[in-house]
């Protein structure tokens, strides 16, 4: 049920975007009548987007034939937005990619492309001085918390690990590594002992 309501949202999305930008309409006309699936193995889902040279379709729980299928995890998803990239990732293990390649990455590039005038579609409902404001309002924002994106991921690693202990220290791991290899090691040395003893 929620898988259908995510895929219904996500393909409202798609086509509101494609009325808003026209340009991603042409950015899409290689991928016409061609299936991309996604795979994500840490959430379980797999979907798929059908672009049909006038509307985008999104499916859920898709198994189907498709002429690209990516599978990687939902940290590398926002990796996708640069076609440039995709090599990087595939070589890294982090993606794995059947089929056509020149789809995911016309996908990647047509998304990464997007540059909607957010001003002029809010200008109907705010008037022209609230939709700038809004935008430009909104733009200080987004800097702001990409410049202080790295802190932000420090203070909630540190407050997962050491505060709310809900993740585990890279020092606590290190430290169940070196304890479960000397268990091993003892453990090998107790099958000689035995083995010597049967013999």
């Amino acid at each position: 049920m929620l898988i259908s309501v995510l895929t219904a949202v996500a393909e409202q999305a798609m086509n509101r975007l494609l009325t808003l930008e026209p340009s991603l309409a042409n950015d899409l006309q290689g991928a016409a009548h061609k299936v991309l699936a996604l795979t994500l193995t840490d959430l379980n889902l797999s979907c798929a987007l059908h672009y049909n040279g006038e509307y985008c379709f999104v499916y859920g729980h898709y198994h189907d034939n498709a002429d690209c299928h990516i599978t990687t995890s939902l940290d590398c998803l926002g990796e996708l937005k640069d076609p440039s990239q995709l090599t990087r990732l595939i070589r890294s293990g982090k993606l794995d990619l059947d089929g056509d390649l020149h789809l995911a990455q016309l996908f990647s590039k047509a998304f990464a492309n997007l540059n909607i005038d957010w001003a002029e579609h809010l200008s109907r409902y705010l008037g022209d001085a609230g939709a700038q404001h809004l935008v430009q309002q909104t733009k200080q924002c987004n800097a702001y918390t990409q410049q202080h994106k790295k802190s932000y991921q420090q203070v909630l690693t540190q407050l997962c690990q050491d505060e709310l202990n809900v993740t585990i220290h890279p020092l606590e791991m290190q430290q169940f590594k070196a304890q479960t290899r000397a268990l091993s090691s003892q453990l090998a040395a107790l099958e000689q002992r035995i083995n010597a003893l049967t013999d």
